[in-house]
């Protein structure tokens, strides 16, 4: 499938630069990375409180604080890679995920634990925005969305994949153990961003940017920091791009309300450390298949049209969740079967969401890229915190709370509608 982007002939409409399918590899490899080292000890915190003697919001902190650095950071790395390369910034982040995955597995409590998983965030942040930057400048048009699906593929892998090795290494060799792991395959992310990524970008993306460099310095902006604040008064001052942000910020946060969420429902329905990837799998599995469906459905329905059928199956997603629960079904299923419609609404929704907000302002790619992770994250983290604030004896509670965000989600989508509608 992937084979086609990379050999598909140019044409007057759609230029798609030859891409190494070793390109295509490093690329899937940085982005999902991130997700890996984000996911991989949510078993474990099952067993921080007793282990750390703390209560569950604490426990939450190490999640929200990964995750609102992961944010934090691709603010900045966004239009840094847009000024001094994409290579230098990734080789920066998979360096600081290497000293945060170390210092987790030598951590002796609680607080240096949750510093060590900022430190990971961190780093895994420019993995994100960097991936999704040279996915804009290697590929265009359709492809560009087909790539952003077959990406979506790879990462929904990572959540499950993760989740199940990480409670199979605490149970075993204990929590330390996924931070060494981390800490291995940073190294060798780290030779593959050495060895594998082009030092520069494809020839029209580069003029690009270097005419928004020139004319912002002759503007007069000559700081690099009002380099950057210029261009994301450019991003925000486009309201497709703020209503682009919005949905992609409340998607996430949904999602990452589950996976917060997650080990204390299991646990409530009797699940241990080693078994709740298994159940959290259900929507990234899912989450795969929507993005397959989505690169085949983009020609044909077009972006918005297939956004809007991701919204619904997220919303009924939320809905069946809560629906069960009330209903008293407390059992496991009860938890991982709403799932299934939330990753195949996700599915359907991200790629043509991503492919939009960042293909708005080609030049600023990265500072679009930036942006948009850095809410993201941070609406996310405010939902991987919020699980905190509320007992789950079922999964009421984490539903109706993933709700306030798929509402919020939908209503942007109708106003992104609109805003179409008028510039046509």
């Amino acid at each position: 499938m992937i084979r086609c982007l990379f050999e598909r002939p140019m044409t007057a409409t759609s230029v798609t630069p030859r891409v190494r399918p070793a390109l295509i590899a490093n690329i899937l490899g940085q982005l999902a990375f991130g997700l890996a080292i984000m996911t991989i000890c949510l078993p474990s915190m099952q067993e921080w409180g007793r282990i750390f003697d703390t209560d569950q919001s604490g426990v939450q902190l190490t999640f929200s604080g990964y995750v609102a650095t992961y944010g934090v950071l691709q603010l900045v790395y966004g239009p840094l890679s847009d000024r001094i390369g994409r290579r230098p910034v990734l080789l920066l982040g998979v360096s600081l995920a290497l000293a945060g995955s170390l210092l987790g597995a030598l951590a002796p409590n609680l607080t240096v634990l949750t510093l060590a998983r900022v430190i990971q965030g961190a780093g895994g942040a420019a993995g994100m925005v960097v991936g999704r930057s040279l996915i804009h400048d290697w590929f265009v048009g359709p492809d560009r969305t087909r790539m952003m699906a077959y990406v979506g593929m790879a990462m929904g892998v990572c959540p499950p994949s993760a989740t199940i090795l990480g409670g199979y290494l605490h149970v075993n060799f204990g929590w330390q153990a996924n931070f060494v792991l981390m800490a291995v395959l940073s190294a060798l992310l780290l030779l593959c961003a050495w060895w594998g990524l082009p030092a520069g970008r494809p020839q029209g993306h580069a003029r690009a940017a270097s005419a928004v460099s020139s004319a912002s310095d002759a503007s007069g902006s000559t700081s690099g920091w009002q380099r950057m604040l210029a261009s994301y008064q450019q991003l925000l001052r486009n309201p497709s791009f703020l209503m682009y942000m919005v949905i992609l910020s409340c998607t996430t946060s949904a999602f990452y309300t589950m996976l917060g969420g997650a080990p204390i429902v299991l646990k409530s329905y009797g699940v241990g450390p080693d078994g709740v990837g298994f159940y959290i799998m259900f929507g990234p599995l899912s989450y795969i298949a929507g993005n397959f469906l989505t690169s085949h459905l983009v020609h044909r329905l077009g972006e918005r049209q297939v956004m809007m059928w991701g919204q619904g199956i997220t919303f009924s997603s939320v809905v069946f969740m809560v629906g069960l629960s009330v209903l008293g079904w407390k059992a496991p299923l009860a938890f991982a079967l709403p799932l299934l419609l939330l990753g195949f609404g996700h599915g359907l929704l991200v790629p043509p969401a991503l492919t939009g907000s960042i293909g708005l302002m080609p030049a600023l790619a990265g500072s679009a890229a930036g942006a948009i992770g850095l809410m993201q994250q941070w609406v996310g983290a405010v939902g991987g915190y919020s699980v905190g604030w509320v007992s789950h004896d079922d999964a009421t509670h984490l539903g109706l709370l993933m709700g306030v965000f798929a509402t919020t989600s939908l209503v942007a989508q109708g106003r992104l509608n609109r805003l179409a509608k008028q510039r046509a």
